[in-house]
């Protein structure tokens, strides 16, 4: 069974974890089996229900339908229908070509909720992303235009206004209180049934899937589907602790799993974005991993706990503050680490220019190294309309790096643009071009930015071979790419 999971995940990868776990699962049904039940403890108390009802009659009101419109074309679209078989959200998309000629009308729909009396609303970024027109529905069936007043993709989180000064906003809660096991209950228009609501319980914390990603995501049982995007989860005293983001999933439907963004975090992007437009996110220049027992053992730790780093980015703050590749980070400003993810929400959370302090282990000793962060360019560079046309005709969709990827690939000499999708039936695919890969030569043409690579695009033969230079996970290649 395929898994359409996060971006960032391999399919193989997944499906992988899937099958084991699925025969975890029918070994430890077994096993339970054979326990004689009488020897059992008794619970003293059974557990029950949570009843919503009255909760949910009271934070209705403050949750809206968002009804977002895009003008594609028809590439474009043919590009995204391709890219839903591999949902990496809920898919939320529903794409209803309103003519057959370019330009097409693309439909997607969501869920917000009100933070401010005076219209401020929290839904997600993808289900905004690219709009041309934003409206919001509210439970009364009042339609209003929204305005966006700010995007973050790496956290999901996107700030809607709506002119007004009566609206009913929802009460904060405290995600960092919450426990596992604690009851929580969603608001949204799964499939585009409004005002559904869905109970479950919290499965797990600080969810971390890939380096996209900069928030340690909250894992509920709560039945999510696609239309839920950008929707409530609320505590049982109705106080909004997460967005509802993501679900796991083999068919685009809830299977069980789901996740949602702290609202501390969502909270901390939305005051970024209302007051500066952007979010200002710290880099420390470090590529960390968890730590097994085997790891354990060859670091002399007397448990698997820690960071271990793989590499150091060269001229980070880390590389300064004197880390190195091997280190065991153990503490970070006081919190001890026990796997990377922990590391990472720490260093998401923190600001530019916020000092550090960590405690290390390096060749069986322990010591304290202490500097400062800085600022993170995580601009991905749009492109003009132009562009988009010459990569579509090779099936590659471009993104400029960051000044961190740059940082590292100038450590090999090298520099490009990374490769964010490749259409199954292009060129670039059929020629062995993968989605990660960094461009960094065509046609003999050194390539540095998107612009580059469309300039070199539009110098190609019509017909013929052409090579391509590539890094792929840091090891560099060169294809052979035929024009037909």
């Amino acid at each position: 069974m395929p898994i359409n999971m996060f971006r960032g995940q391999s399919n193989f990868k997944m499906q992988h974890w899937l099958q084991h776990s699925t025969l975890a699962l029918a070994i430890g049904t077994a096993m339970v089996a054979s326990i004689n039940v009488a020897t059992m403890p008794t619970a003293e108390a059974a557990v029950t229900t949570a009843d919503f009802s009255g909760l949910v009659q009271q934070v209705t009101p403050a949750v809206a339908r968002v009804n977002v419109t895009k003008t594609v074309s028809e590439a474009e679209l043919a590009k995204a229908q391709t890219a839903e078989l591999l949902r990496q959200f809920f898919g939320d998309r529903l794409r209803i070509p309103e003519q057959a000629a370019t330009p097409a009308i693309e439909h997607a729909y969501g869920t917000a909720f009100f933070i401010t009396k005076d219209g401020y609303m929290l839904t997600n970024h993808h289900v905004v992303e690219g709009a041309d027109t934003i409206t919001v529905t509210l439970n009364d069936r009042t339609e209003l235009d929204a305005t966006l007043v700010g995007s973050d993709e790496r956290s999901d989180v996107a700030v809607l206004k709506i002119k007004g000064t009566t609206f009913p906003a929802l009460p904060i809660g405290d995600s960092n209180s919450l426990k596992v096991g604690e009851p929580v209950l969603a608001i949204g228009s799964p499939f585009g049934f409004d005002y559904s609501a869905s109970a479950g319980i919290v499965s797990a914390k600080s969810r971390n899937f890939s380096r996209e990603t900069s928030v340690p995501f909250i894992q509920t049982d709560v039945a999510l589907n696609p239309g839920n995007s950008g929707g409530p989860l609320f505590n049982q005293r109705g106080e909004v602790i997460g967005i509802n983001s993501r679900i796991f999933s083999g068919t685009g439907g809830y299977m069980g799993l789901s996740f949602s963004i702290p609202i501390d975090a969502a909270m901390d992007i939305y005051e970024q974005l209302k007051t500066n437009g952007e979010v200002a996110r710290a880099y420390l220049g470090i590529y960390p991993q968890d730590i097994d027992r085997n790891l354990a053992e060859a670091y002399n730790l007397a448990r698997p706990q820690g960071a271990l780093l793989t590499r150091v980015s060269p001229d980070s703050p880390a590389q300064k503050a004197g880390l190195k590749s091997g280190d065991v980070i153990l503490q970070y400003n006081n919190v001890q680490i026990m796997e990377a993810s922990d590391l990472l929400n720490l260093i998401n959370r923190a600001r530019p220019d916020d000092a550090f302090r960590v405690q290390i282990q390096r060749d069986g000793k322990q010591s304290i190294i202490t500097g400062k962060l800085r600022n993170a360019s995580n601009n991905m560079q749009s492109q003009g309309r132009a562009q988009q046309d010459n990569e579509i005709s090779l099936g590659l969709a471009l993104r400029n790096l960051t000044s961190e990827e740059q940082i590292e690939l100038a450590s090999d000499n090298k520099t490009g643009v990374l490769v964010t999708a490749v259409e199954p039936t292009g060129l670039a695919a059929r020629s062995g071009i993968l989605a990660g890969d960094v461009i960094t030569n065509l046609h003999q043409k050194s390539i540095k930015t998107v612009n580059d690579f469309s300039g070199a695009v539009s110098s190609l033969p019509e017909k013929g071979v052409v090579t391509i230079e590539i890094m792929r996970q840091g090891i560099p290649g060169i294809i052979g790419l035929r024009i037909e």
